[in-house]
């Protein structure tokens, strides 16, 4: 094993790392070298689905973008996606294993080192250089005894670790420095550096508090990374970067058309956030478009009666987010929109949602039930058989409007209304009501294509756009590895980086 590997924890949760790790993935891949991101274990309902036919958490997939190579299984072995408050599908290496709850899989734990020190082998073999990232928090001292994601990976493989921490969200010096005091002294001694992240305002005035970190844990102190304001135009990995997002766009949602010159709104279109929410980075490419107001709209508040498109997302417990879309008075809120005269789009789930019933005979999802759908397209779903993870190509069954995009659900659809889509294998897919303003699918990223989400805009009357998504993306991920390099010690970084010494 020739390749060297150096792994980003944080001192919390969405400190930052997994766009450090792709930043730097996209900076050494510039100078030539061959990058394989890996992350051990992740929980997220944004998940990828990969050439190898399995999936992997969001964030990995971005940063294989980053580093300009395909998204595989082994990127990410344990990813964990929450179906409720305390329990969670476990996928390993791309496959759904079981559910369980948070007790259950901490015993778990142990049995899925070997498939994470497997798969990280396999990717050491094939690159120079593994950016490893963790999760949560390397000070969760009460996990450390079965950890598999931060440190008992880091000890197990032999990576060192550099500790990422957020001075935006305050007490930075105490995060840093307090993760040292209560770490085990072994787990310390893997810590070969800092990073201080999303920082605002003249650097020279946070000079004594790099200083006072190092000088308390005895860590070299490899960058101070100014707050990255592209970093809204790249994906999110879960639901945690919502609201951020939403406030991104804020400008936006202020604006209103002005009767007197003419000026006309941007179109709003509307997501329902319903608690079980998945792989809402399907609407990323709404949120860039010039011309449109994205709002997610969460429990407790009303569907806006000015909304165009009202998007029901995907799901990871549909029936529980079925049975959350009527107590928060949505399903009336829908009526009201249809008959005003605005489009409803279901994705995944929320197509689901949007027939006759919904059968989960075997308790995938939760426990075994039948429950009525929305009725506002005429099919049935019963939720059995293997889980689909493919990527797929087709056109809209009308218009022959060319799109691409992936399928990730468990779940038999049936019915016999028009089609939305017909696919590359010559299937028919999703089905829209006969007045066009009911649509529903299976596909995600279906408005990732710029063809087909410049399609679905004309049809509610917005200006077409010019806005690409893709080259986009690539752009500002040359951004960030700029951003990166101009603020951390990127040849140090390298030099601290070592071969790993697997268990035998």
């Amino acid at each position: 094993m020739s390749a060297r590997a150096l792994m980003i924890q944080g001192t919390g949760s969405d400190v930052g790392k997994s766009l450090l790790v792709a930043g730097l993935a996209r900076a050494f891949t510039r100078r030539g070298l061959k990058v394989r991101p890996f992350k051990p274990q992740n929980m997220s309902n944004n998940a990828a689905v990969t050439a190898d036919g399995g999936e992997i958490g969001r964030a990995q997939a971005l940063q294989a973008r980053a580093a300009k190579i395909a998204p595989s299984v082994h990127m990410n072995p344990v990813l964990l996606k929450p179906q409720s408050d305390i329990g969670a599908q476990v996928v390993v290496q791309g496959k759904v294993i079981g559910n369980a709850k948070a007790r259950d899989y901490q015993a778990m734990k142990p049995k899925l080192l070997g498939a994470v020190l497997e798969s990280f082998g396999r990717l050491a073999q094939e690159c120079d250089l593994v950016l490893v990232e963790g999760a949560g928090s390397a000070s969760e001292v009460n996990l450390r005894a079965a950890d598999i994601a931060n440190m008992g990976f880091a000890r197990a493989a032999d990576v060192p670790v550099v500790l990422l921490g957020d001075i935006d969200r305050g007490g930075v010096i105490a995060s840093l420095v307090g993760t040292k005091t209560v770490i085990d002294p072994a787990d310390a001694a893997m810590i070969v550096g800092f990073i201080v992240n999303r920082f605002r305002g003249d650097p020279s005035l946070f000079d004594d508090g790099m200083k006072t970190i190092a000088r308390h844990t005895g860590w070299r102190a490899l960058g101070l990374v100014p707050f990255f304001e592209a970093a809204h135009r790249l994906p999110a990995e879960d639901a945690l970067g919502l609201g951020a997002r939403d406030s991104s766009r804020a400008s936006f949602s202020t604006r209103t058309e002005d009767r007197a010159t003419g000026v006309a709104r941007p179109q709003r279109i509307v997501v329902l956030a319903y608690p079980r929410i998945a792989n809402f980075d399907d609407f990323d490419p709404l949120r860039l478009e010039p011309k449109v107001d994205l709002v997610f709209v969460r429990p407790g508040e009303p569907i806006p009666g000015d909304a165009s498109l009202v998007i029901l997302p995907g799901s990871k417990a549909t029936i529980t987010d079925l049975a959350a879309l009527r107590d928060a008075g949505w399903a009336i809120d829908l009526q009201a929109h249809l008959r005003r005269g605005g489009h409803v789009l279901g994705i995944c789930g929320g197509y689901q949602m949007l027939g006759k019933k919904i059968s989960d005979p075997n308790g995938i999802e939760g426990p075994p039930a039948t429950v009525e759908g929305l009725g506002l397209l005429d099919i049935e779903t019963v939720l059995e058989g293997d889980k689909v993870l493919v990527e797929i190509t087709g056109e809209t069954a009308a218009e022959g409007v060319p799109f691409k995009g992936y399928e990730m659900h468990i779940g038999r659809t049936t019915g016999s209304p028009q089609p939305l889509l017909k696919l590359c294998n010559g299937e028919h897919g999703g089905a829209v009501s006969a007045d066009g303003r009911i649509a529903g699918c299976y596909i995600h990223g279906l408005l990732t294509d710029d063809h087909q989400r410049r399609h679905w805009l004309q049809r509610m009357g917005a200006q077409a756009s010019t806005f690409s998504y893709e080259p986009e993306i690539d752009t500002t991920l040359d951004l960030l590895a700029d951003h990166v390099e101009r603020h951390v010690d990127c040849d140090l970084l390298l030099e601290l980086a070592r071969e790993p010494r697997l268990p035998e």
